[in-house]
């Protein structure tokens, strides 16, 4: 993957939040997954539009892939998955208008 961590979004809808997803958004061709993608399973909901990915050996839920409302393809990436982080240093963005 690409790009500088400079804000997240922590999502509110039923699935990311009981999760804890902090979700760090980039072009979907940012994305490159190196290891493990023959354990990689797929999971949707509500209206099947996003692909959570997850690994189907430990469970861990790395990103999820869809689209943005203009249709750019996009990956969401679960900060809490990566390794060195400093997870406290990335600023949080509001999800429908509530500031977290």
């Amino acid at each position: 993957m690409a790009g500088e961590i400079d804000q997240a979004i922590e999502c509110n809808c039923s699935h990311c939040s009981r999760k804890g997803f902090l979700l760090w958004f980039v072009p979907r061709a940012s994305l490159t997954v190196t290891a493990g993608n023959g354990q990689l399973a797929t999971y949707t909901f509500n209206r099947h539009v996003i692909e959570h990915r997850f690994c189907s050996v430990c469970g861990c839920q790395p990103f999820g892939l869809g689209r943005m409302p203009d249709g750019t393809e996009t990956a969401a990436i679960n900060l809490r998955c990566l390794e060195g982080v400093d997870l406290e240093a990335v600023a949080r963005v509001p999800v429908n208008g509530r500031e977290f």
